[in-house]
């Protein structure tokens, strides 16, 4: 049988080196592989069934290698840190695929500001850049862990940050003959990839608000929710009422004297400011002491 001459050889061994790739046994291979993959890859299959053919004609090999079927993402790890300015989609950048997350508040969100008087923030303590995939992974983790413990009609979830900063990738052809067909750092500048959220050091990342006796719960969601993203997160217990900015004092001191309105999740303060009876309930006895 006519075998490949050395220069050949060792262009095809070049290739299996530079493909990410698994090892068969040729009995496999040449029965099954070799008839899924030419149909379905055409040009693609053909060159992988002349490896074939290289190693029948070479009795000593025993394992051929085929290469997977899609190629894996880049680890994330490859985009953890704030190197660059901010990237945003834009007419100029073009392509963006959409975030994996796609909603950011979750359990009872249209309850009363005066309902949930608790809440529990995880801060960030690093400069870093969170993917649009591990904020999923950590709403998802911690929404199951209150639903299961707390019920869904006792917590409102906030996902406080949102991926805006899209990543490129200059990716490289691992077909056969891709070295000819390479340039290089020649035109190095990437497509969009994907998109994250680049957070500082003090930004809250979650924030859920609940009933005071669930407190403990919402820690421990957030605990959860944490190992989902890289570097250093901490849970605090927040002296707030819910997602205002009061303290609990405050909110029920104000909230006596008429000077707080509810809206929403939130609430308007009414400053001294404008007609009196608007300001004070009780504006008659004031006058008459």
């Amino acid at each position: 049988m006519k075998s490949f001459s050395s220069r050949q050889w060792r262009r095809w061994i070049r290739l299996v080196h530079v493909t990410n790739i698994r090892a068969y046994p040729i009995s496999y291979a040449t029965s099954h592989i070799y008839k899924c993959i030419a149909p379905m890859y055409g040009t693609y299959g053909v060159h992988w069934g002349a490896i074939l053919w290289v190693a029948r004609a070479h009795p000593p090999i025993t394992y051929i290698l085929i290469p997977p079927f899609q190629m894996g993402r880049r680890p994330a790890r490859c985009y953890r840190y704030c190197k660059n300015k901010p990237y945003p989609k834009s007419r100029y950048c073009r392509g963006v695929p959409d975030p994996k997350i796609r909603i950011y508040d979750m359990g009872r969100k249209k309850a009363d500001v005066n309902e949930f008087s608790g809440v529990v923030h995880l801060v960030s303590y690093e400069y870093e850049q969170i993917s649009s995939e591990a904020l999923e992974a950590a709403r998802i983790s911690a929404n199951k862990y209150m639903i299961t413990n707390c019920g869904k009609d006792n917590f409102h979830l906030r996902v406080r940050v949102h991926p805006f900063h899209v990543l490129r990738i200059n990716k490289m052809l691992s077909c056969a003959g891709a070295d000819r067909l390479q340039t290089g750092m020649r035109g190095a500048f990437g497509k969009p990839n994907g998109v994250v959220a680049r957070v500082d050091i003090g930004q809250v990342l979650l924030s859920i608000r609940t009933k005071e006796n669930f407190i403990s719960k919402a820690c421990e969601a957030l605990r959860r929710a944490k190992y989902k993203f890289p570097g250093r997160q901490k849970v605090f217990v927040s002296n707030k009422w819910g997602f205002t900015n009061f303290s609990k004092d405050q909110y029920q001191e104000y909230k006596k004297k008429g000077r707080i309105i509810s809206d929403g999740v939130t609430c308007k303060f009414i400053r001294e400011k404008g007609p009196l009876d608007k300001i004070y309930k009780d504006i008659n006895s004031i006058i008459q002491s």
